[in-house]
């Protein structure tokens, strides 16, 4: 599954496949300005951190076009651009890492015109977003080596497909599993409020012919005592030096609940989804998102009105809960400070 991205040529646009739709419909965002691309990122057009980047580094060449039409100096037009897509949202450090890696670009170029920097971008873009897909698929095959015939694995929000440029990062895991010839089966936890895992884990395993039942997230501890999961993946929008991990709401309950059970919880995610320059998970900024994806179920209300909520769209599970953190070049084991200081050094 890689059509849901999308560089149209003859639409000089971004088409994406809209998520906040599925599984019930198949509608298509395209993005052709700065503000289209921002949209599709907070409102959850595109979600999931990996597709997030290949999204920003594609908004970059997109800003640029829309420059091209712009009075004044296209320089300090584009670089407030520039920042309007690097602070569209505050938790998935791939937004960030995206944009930074097409300023890298651009000061490369030097002193370059903007239709020669857009011509640059634009293949760059190509790159990350062709890139995504090769990490995620030896994600998948260092995953896959992890988990035995006959597992049942339950994942936790969306970190399929839909969420990479394709193939995804712990559903990567379970196809890369398949892949060696082992049996798999998941338990998606639906993932409140938004539902990505009802919705959009289940649509994608389920289309793919890989068996999924989905439970409620409240149901987890229960299916651990009854000896119903032998492993737990999850993505990651964020992996702090220590090895913290900022994950989609309710990572860390299920974390706690699998190390009472003795089930190995394993990460799966790219080396750039790891910030090297962030010390724990503590420090990252948490979003918090619109109170309606809470009190309302499409135009229906289930809080009485005034109510306040929470809606924290991530928390940070510690790393002492986390048997191994699976990247694109290798496994990495505690103690995770010193695994990743090395990969990076």
């Amino acid at each position: 599954m890689t059509e849901h991205i999308q560089y149209s040529p003859e639409k000089d646009a971004l088409i994406l496949l809209d998520q906040r739709y599925l599984p019930n419909r198949e509608d298509w965002f395209e993005c052709r300005t700065t503000d289209d691309i921002c949209y599709a990122l907070v409102v959850m057009v595109v979600r999931g951190a990996p597709a997030i980047g290949v999204t920003a580094a594609y908004g970059c060449y997109l800003a640029g076009r829309e420059v091209q039409g712009m009075d004044g100096d296209w320089k300090a037009n584009l670089s407030a651009k520039l920042d309007q897509i690097h602070d569209a949202r505050p938790t998935a450090v791939n937004l960030r890492w995206a944009v930074r890696d097409m300023r890298r670009v651009w000061d490369e170029a030097g002193d370059v015109s903007l239709e020669g920097l857009l011509g640059i971008w634009l293949e760059r873009a190509k790159d990350i977003h062709a890139g995504d897909i090769e990490m995620c698929e030896l994600i998948g095959k260092f995953g896959g080596e992890l988990i035995d015939d006959g597992d049942t694995v339950m994942t936790h929000c969306n970190a399929g497909a839909l969420a990479t440029a394709g193939y995804g990062t712990a559903l990567g895991v379970i196809r890369g599993a398949i892949d060696q010839g082992k049996k798999v089966s998941v338990i998606a936890n639906e993932t409140r409020p938004f539902l990505q895992g009802a919705r959009l884990t289940a649509y994608e395993l389920h289309k793919d012919g890989i068996p999924v039942k989905v439970a409620c997230d409240n149901a987890c501890a229960l299916l651990m005592k009854r000896g119903l999961v032998d492993k737990v993946v999850v993505g990651a929008d964020r992996i702090t030096a220590n090895g913290d991990v900022v994950n989609k709401i309710g990572t860390f309950g299920v974390a706690i609940i699998a190390k009472r059970f003795n089930i190995p919880f394993y990460v799966a995610a790219p080396v750039y989804t790891i910030d090297p320059e962030t010390p724990t998970g503590d420090d990252v900024p948490i979003e918090d998102r619109d109170p309606r994806e809470v009190t309302h179920i499409g135009d229906h209300r289930i809080p009485p009105e005034g109510v306040e909520v929470y809606n924290l769209a991530f928390d940070p599970t510690p790393n002492e809960l986390i048997a191994g953190i699976i990247t694109e070049k290798g496994v990495l084991y505690p103690p995770y400070d010193l695994a990743i200081k090395k990969l990076f050094m």
